[in-house]
Order: C-alpha cells, then structure tokens, then sequence
C-alpha cells in the first residue's frame, strides 16, 4: 500500500500511525485532526475538515512544560537563562521536524495537492507543526502521562544522546562576532557559497569572512544553520 496519505484508506492509515506510536487513541478524530494540514482542510471545506492548528497549539504548551520539567529536574544548578536557551533549541523547528522523520510522521499528515506536489512531506515546518498537534492529541486523549511518554521516548531521548549541552543552545555567530571585535573592526560576512539537493532536502554551503579572509566554511538544512556551523567551525580554527 502506498504510504501517500490520499491514495490509501483513513482507517487504515490511522491505524498504522496508532500501531508506530504504540497507542490506541479512544478518540480517533483527535489523531485524525493532528494529521490534517490547513491545505488539505482547505480543499475540503464541504466535508468540515478541521486542520491541525489548533492541536498545535495545545502541544506547543505542552512540549514547552514536558521539556521545562525535564530540564529543571535534570540540570538543578542550572539559572534561568540558561534553561530557557536549551529548551528553546530542543523545541525549535529543526529538532521537532527531525522528531517527525524519525517517527516517519511525514508519511501520514493528510496533504492538498498543492503542498504534496512541492515536498510538503520533507518541509521542516509541517512536521514541526504536525509534531506539536500530534503531542496535543496524545495529551487530550491519555492524559499528561501519555504525552510525557511519547517525548521522553522522542525529543528527549534525542536530547539524551547529545554530548554537549553547549552544542544544544550556543549562538557560534554571536560568540565569533564578539572575539573577533577584541582585535579588529573589520566587519564579519556570511556568503552562500554553494547549495545541493532538491527544493523539498536542501543543503546549504556558507562561507563566513572576516573582511576578506575565508574564516571557516559550514552546512546546514537551512542558510541560518550553515551560517551557525561556519562560526563555530571559525572558532574552532581561530582557537587551533
């Protein structure tokens, strides 16, 4: 069976998404709202589709108090600040939409033609958004258990296997930018110097310059996180 959401069967696509998470929803229009894009909704206003929006919402608090529990537990000495700098990286977009392709999440979200035709399954920002809608169902239908279940087996898991906490929340421009100031007022740049792979899995290449001088080269799923990985790869340079 095709794993396109349009060309198979609800019912059992519904069951599949159940049977990948380990849970049986009592109230199986909640997992069916968590999966529908406003796209889809939109193609199908006769039908009363509800999107997943509002589910998103509700998970987006979730995941902000799940995680805020987990790090005040985990990291007792550590200040506010830093606190809200970690849980804001383990629940930005790029760390849910990986959370999303790991639970294969993207095979499922019920699409419009429009968005399926464009990559819509691979974009980062529908699975972030599915992410969170889909934590919103889990804690409507079981409970702040059952929610709390399905991240520490996902998002934190994944925080779990970091080695470093300061690669979770260090901003490497902010960082270069500031050492570089303590000895020259020649500017800092970001280049794009070289991009590959299709719209909907793009990488990027950015070279970060100090003036003229080629400082360290980066990639990312994004221009914002090729532009981190030059500075960082900068400092490391510059400290070398």
């Amino acid at each position: 069976m095709s794993k396109k959401v349009q060309k198979a069967n609800k019912s059992i696509v519904l069951d599949e998404m159940q049977r990948k998470l380990s849970y049986t929803f009592t109230n199986s229009n909640l997992l069916e709202e968590a999966l529908t894009h406003s796209s889809y909704a939109n193609e199908h206003r006769n039908e009363r589709v509800k999107d997943n929006e509002r589910l998103e919402f509700l998970g987006d608090a979730i995941l902000d108090l799940i995680i805020s529990e987990y790090l005040f537990k985990k990291h007792p000495e550590m200040p506010e600040g830093d606190l809200s700098k970690i849980r804001a990286s383990i629940v930005c977009e790029a760390s849910l939409a990986k959370m999303a392709r790991f639970i294969g999440l993207g095979e499922y979200i019920l699409l419009g033609k429009g968005e399926e035709m464009t990559g819509g399954r691979e974009r980062a920002s529908i699975l972030a958004d599915g992410f969170e809608a889909l934590t919103g169902a889990l804690f409507l239908d079981g409970g702040f258990n059952e929610a709390k279940c399905f991240l520490t087996d996902t998002l934190i898991a994944q925080v779990e296997q970091v080695a470093s906490l300061e690669d979770l929340y260090t901003d490497y421009k902010t960082l270069l930018q500031e050492c570089i100031q303590k000895v020259s007022n020649a500017p800092i740049h970001y280049e794009v110097v070289g991009e590959e792979g299709p719209d909907h899995d793009k990488y990027f290449y950015v070279e970060v310059y100090h003036d003229t001088i080629s400082l360290g080269r980066g990639i990312g799923k994004s221009k914002k996180e090729a532009e981190q990985d030059a500075a960082k790869k900068a400092l490391n340079n510059y400290k070398n």
